[in-house]
This record gives structure tokens, sequence and C-alpha cells, in this order.
């Protein structure tokens, strides 16, 4: 039954060799498997996650993927060392301080892959 099985996130581009340096060399994800269509990355805990050649395109208005951390502002500091460029909120309901917003779980934090897929950090309290 599919509530037994693990899932994984399949995130749509059209650059598939530009948004591969990101993953890799921004992110420090090594490639588990690809071909000319897509790249498969394995993460934390067993997950896997791929980046896909595709005509669909990311609205990047949502979460497409998120990343569990427990230390939330050490690592948008690596990331931003890295040159990652975290998004900034000043809405009712959602504002980022440092590039991190408190929600109701916790704290999160959100970027942007060069194809616009919105990839999210959160610390749970």
């Amino acid at each position: 039954m599919l509530p037994d099985r693990r899932v994984h996130t399949t995130l749509p581009v059209s650059d598939l060799d530009r948004t591969r340096r990101f993953y890799e060399d921004t992110l420090g994800f090594k490639p588990i498997e690809g071909n000319p269509a897509a790249i498969l990355y394995r993460a934390g805990e067993g997950t896997v996650f791929a980046i896909t050649r595709s005509s669909g395109k990311a609205a990047g208005t949502h979460t497409q993927m998120g990343f569990t951390v427990q230390d939330i502002a050490g690592e948008v500091a690596d990331l931003k060392g890295r040159g990652v460029v975290f998004e900034e909120y000043d809405t009712p309901g959602l504002k980022t301080v440092d590039s991190v917003a408190a929600t109701g779980a916790g704290h999160a934090a959100w970027f942007k892959d060069p194809e616009g897929n919105l990839l999210g950090l959160i610390q749970f309290d």
C-alpha cells in the first residue's frame, strides 16, 4: 500500500546541465544515477529526489521540496556562503528576519534553484 512506501520529489527543469551544477557544486549533492533526461540524488535517511528535463515550468509559489534541519541559522549562513540567495518575505502572517521566518511548526527559510523551484529548510520546534 502507498502509505508504506517511501516518496521522492521530482523537480522540473529546462536546463538540466545548469541546474545539475547548482545541486552538485553549490548544494553539494552527489548524483547516484543519471541519463540525458534526469539526474537522481540521494539525500538524508535514504531519501532521494530527481531533477528532470521537462517542458513544465516551476511556479516557485509554494515549497516544492523541503529539508529538515537542526540549526536553521547555521544552514542559512552556510548556504549564503556558497552563493545561495534566500527569499525574503514581509506579508501578513509571514515575515523573514535574516532570511528565517517563524512558522507554526518552527522556523523556516526558502530559496530557489536556477529554474525557480522553491526549496525550503525547516527546523521543527
